[in-house]
């Protein structure tokens, strides 16, 4: 008798995970709030979202008087195909601005989406800041994304780039403005420096972030 009883409580519990399973199949919101990181400076990422297959969140990026970048969530961003066309400078407008207080070691590239269709940001920016530097602003490995970059109109990336370590007896240089070129067969563009007086930049120093959705805390940080 024991061995009839035992075989009917386990039916009976896996007819109940079976509905348990079908019941969260079909329910469920996928909300939820999480946090990307902690301040940097007086600059504090939170992303808020509610998510759905193939999208993500995507941190704006808003200038201030003085050229610097608040930081704050905004719409749009992944959820094209994977297949879309590599970005050029036809298709995206390419913009610099102050990352953090004084003495301004950063700053952020912002590349955004105004073709009116998706496209893909490869790699890197291609950074010359100075004529006598050929070589590009070499890349921090680990600020490559985990999957391509690819943008909705309207919809921006981002690039930190570091330009020196803000010592007063640094071997620096003023940059008043500096070329971008987008890997991928995207083409060159010049992009004009923040700040009335340009940008300080340090060739021992310098490095830039690959392209992202946002900002992210850790891996940006360099």
């Amino acid at each position: 008798m024991r061995t009839f009883r035992s075989r009917t409580t386990v039916l009976a519990t896996a007819g109940a995970a079976v509905f348990a399973l079908s019941l969260t199949a079909c329910g469920g919101d996928g909300s939820g709030v999480r946090s990307a990181g902690a301040a940097s400076g007086d600059t504090t990422v939170t992303v808020s979202s509610s998510k759905s297959a193939g999208s993500s969140d995507v941190v704006g990026a808003a200038k201030g008087s003085d050229g610097s970048v608040a930081r704050g969530a905004k719409s749009g961003g992944a959820g094209a195909s994977a297949a879309a066309p590599v970005c050029t400078t036809k298709d995206v407008s390419v913009s610099a601005a102050r990352h953090g207080g004084p003495p301004y070691t950063h700053i952020v590239l912002t590349a955004e989406n105004t073709s009116g269709r998706s496209c893909a940001m490869t790699g890197f920016p291609e950074i010359q800041f100075l004529e006598s530097h050929r070589e590009n602003v070499p890349p921090v490995a680990k600020s490559k994304p985990a999957a391509p970059v690819v943008l909705k109109a309207g919809a921006p990336a981002y690039a930190l780039v570091k330009l020196s370590d803000g010592g007063a007896h640094e071997d620096n240089e003023v940059v008043t403005d500096f070329s971008v070129t987008l890997q991928g067969g995207g083409g060159m563009t010049a992009v004009a420096a923040p700040g009335k007086g340009g940008i300080a930049v340090d060739p021992a120093k310098w490095a830039t972030g690959y392209w992202t959705y946002e900002l992210r805390n850790g891996a940006d940080d360099f």
